[in-house]
């Protein structure tokens, strides 16, 4: 039976609850949310979804609590919150009703769950504090989302929900653009797979447009790729590939002589008509064509090519 009604406490709000609500409204935009811990509410029935709220897990009868005794753990004995069991039970249909692929959705749930789920309901459980984040642990999403609770002494006995539908709205937005980001991540990674097959043996990726690749590259083994060309709005790109997802090491640098240069300053270093830009970093350039911004590619690999062999014939 389609829920009348989604249910979870009153007062202050946590990330848990606002983010199941996020899962559950997309579900059933019809039903009405309701926040009470007063027994009718609170107790299962056909018309509702209980959760963060009624002491008791119980998916047949829609009631999703964790803070009873027993309360329900993943198969590696880490806490739920309300968010990871919603997520659990309702996200499969919450990516189906998003518009991401069948094909897709397993691949999208599990890495959701562990990377965005997970931290929530840890947090939530005291298993994790926002502060190992250092100096960035006020700006995690459960600390954002709580800032937005009324002040301690707001007199107004609406205030809570009023702010609890405010911040829902800026939980949805979080939630939608991440997983529209990784339903991207697998498209892109599809048309990197088949840019690395038309480029072979070489050294140089080209794409249709800009795209997360470097996923895609690790995982077809690509090790030979150094450079990645794609267009741009009115110009084309020349950007290099990192070694790892983390830090700012590159498989092979632009040219050391490009650095900060642009324009004809540029094409006079580099010999390449319409070469208009590089970073300073040496880690992206520019060009205003498609055969410029290959031939710059081609320098690059060069050069890299060049320099490794000289540290080659050092090192023996």
């Amino acid at each position: 039976m389609t829920p009348e009604f989604l249910v979870t406490h009153s007062g202050g709000f946590h990330a848990d609850e606002l983010l199941s609500s996020v899962i559950l409204t997309r579900l059933f935009p019809q039903a009405r949310i309701v926040r009470s811990r007063a027994p009718e509410w609170i107790t299962p029935s056909e018309d509702r979804i209980i959760y963060d709220v009624g002491g008791a897990y119980d998916a047949g009868a829609r009631i999703f609590d964790h803070h009873q005794r027993g309360a329900p753990l993943r198969d590696d004995s880490q806490p739920y919150s309300s968010f990871g069991l919603v997520w659990k039970h309702f996200g499969r249909d919450y990516l189906a009703a998003s518009g991401v692929p069948e094909d897709h959705a397993a691949n999208i749930h599990a890495a959701f769950d562990a990377s965005f789920v997970l931290p929530i309901d840890l947090v939530d459980n005291g298993a994790l504090s926002p502060s190992v984040a250092g100096l960035l642990g006020g700006l995690t999403l459960p600390v954002l989302l709580e800032t937005l609770k009324p002040v301690f002494d707001e007199t107004d006995p609406e205030a809570d929900d009023r702010a609890f539908h405010a911040a829902l709205a800026i939980a949805r937005a979080f939630v939608e653009a991440r997983i529209g980001k990784s339903a991207a991540k697998l498209r892109a990674e599809a048309l990197v797979h088949q840019a690395i097959i038309a480029a072979g043996t070489g050294r140089i990726l080209e794409l249709p447009m800009g795209m997360p690749f470097r996923p895609a590259i690790v995982k077809a083994g690509a090790d030979q790729l150094l450079f990645v060309v794609h267009p741009r709005d009115k110009d084309w790109c020349l950007t290099t590939i990192r070694r790892a997802d983390e830090g700012f090491e590159v498989r092979a640098d632009l040219p050391a002589a490009w650095a900060g240069l642009t324009n004809a300053d540029l094409e006079t270093v580099s010999g390449v008509k319409g070469a208009t830009f590089c970073h300073n970093g040496r880690f992206v350039a520019a060009a205003k064509t498609r055969d410029a911004a290959l031939a710059m590619a081609d320098l690059a690999v060069a050069e890299a090519l060049l320099s490794a062999g000289g540290q080659a014939d050092a090192a023996e």
